[in-house]
């Protein structure tokens, strides 16, 4: 039986195990025990840091997994990525998983290929003075994702404030900060295989803005004119290889103004987490996202049919009480659009900082215009 080695387990990682168990594989699937929700899905669960390479590493030697993979998550990426070089696997040149996971050398790779950027500077002070900068700023950890602690800056009077907060949360203890560019916000999700990108979907992103910007929800397709979609298919294709991207999905966010003037604000080397890659993408294309990781993970050529109807998709984050009373009555008026929830005892969170702290959510998909016009009012926060 062919082996597959998948690093984390958490809720986001799930759909993978059981895809990678359908397909046939014997699962290996290393993760913290806390939080494990794929454990029980898995052949063989080892209770390992996904931080700690070097334990995954070894057990993988004595394995021989025919593929190492993670989706929806920056850490688990990296050791994925690590372990399966070091084994000869199909992965990414881990050479460039600095500017690939570390917000600060990715803007570096865009500049350097002439994409357009904000203006930008990196930080290990909470003093830093922000000359020539024009506000509103962004201020974030260089090298965390699922919105936690970013900051909107209007005066440099809040400067200090975010950025503590934002060394304390990096790893690496390290802040950007860049000047704020406003538009909408989209993403873009593709598959590389040896260095050929295809887009798959474009995902329309709403989220709480100012000062935290966590996500509240997403909608597949993303309304946008087959022009527009062909020159930001351009732009992020121009991204991808100035981070050396050339196998696996990718999350490219952008924004764009009213002008349809764009910029790309980060690319995540790995599937969109908030169910964008594993749910959202084959409901609303209908190909087999997670097979086609899988197979380039396992040095297959990923296949590119349609196996599944192409449906309208959205998933609706649950941030209080007043948003699970409207999903809630929604599911009830349309039970046939729900394709899975998920409820958490979160209601002492008062204030929602991160993405961690939302409630749960509901997944929609339907071509019934009118209903998905209703999923799009929460969605969108109407």
């Amino acid at each position: 039986m062919n082996k597959l080695a998948i690093i984390g387990a958490g809720e986001f990682q799930l759909p993978l195990i059981q895809k990678a168990s359908e397909l046939g594989y014997e699962t290996h699937v290393f993760a913290w025990e806390d939080g494990a929700v794929g454990k029980k899905e898995a052949d063989f669960f080892y209770p390992i840091s996904v931080l700690d390479e070097c334990k995954i590493l070894s057990i993988c030697e004595q394995i021989k997994p025919d593929g190492v993979v993670s989706i929806a998550s920056e850490v688990c990426y990296v050791t994925a990525t690590r372990v399966a070089f070091h084994l000869g696997l199909p992965c990414n040149d881990p050479s460039y998983l600095k500017s690939q996971t570390n917000k600060y050398h990715m803007r570096k790779a865009f500049a350097s290929a002439g994409l357009a950027v904000p203006k930008f500077f990196m930080t290990k002070e909470r003093d830093f003075n922000p000359v020539g900068m024009e506000f509103p700023l962004i201020v974030k950890p260089t090298d965390r994702s699922g919105s936690r602690a970013i900051y909107k800056i209007v005066q440099l009077s809040d400067l200090q404030g975010a950025l503590e907060r934002a060394l304390k949360e990096s790893f690496e203890h390290e802040a950007i900060i860049e000047e704020f560019f406003d538009g909408d916000e989209f993403s873009c999700e593709c598959i590389s295989s040896n260095g050929k990108h295809t887009a798959l979907a474009f995902t329309k992103k709403y989220t709480t803005n100012a000062p935290h910007f966590i996500e509240t929800g997403h909608i597949q397709p993303a309304e946008l004119n087959c022009d527009i979609n062909e020159s930001i298919q351009e732009e992020v294709f121009r991204a991808l290889d100035a981070l050396n991207v050339k196998n696996g999905a990718s999350h490219t966010e952008f924004r764009m103004n009213r002008n349809g003037k764009m910029c790309i604000m980060e690319i995540g080397a790995r599937m969109g987490g908030d169910c964008i890659g594993s749910h959202l993408v084959p409901l609303s294309t209908g190909y087999d996202y997670m097979k086609m990781v899988i197979d380039i993970a396992t040095g297959k050529s990923p296949s590119m049919l349609v196996v599944s109807t192409k449906n309208q998709a959205a998933v609706k984050f649950i941030f209080n009480e007043n948003d699970r009373k409207k999903v809630d009555n929604l599911e009830q008026m349309y039970p046939e659009a729900v394709i899975f929830r998920s409820r958490r005892s979160c209601g002492d969170f008062q204030d929602i900082a991160d993405s961690s702290m939302r409630w749960g959510y509901t997944i929609f998909s339907t071509n019934d215009d009118c209903v998905m016009n209703e999923v799009k009012n929460i969605v969108c926060g109407s």
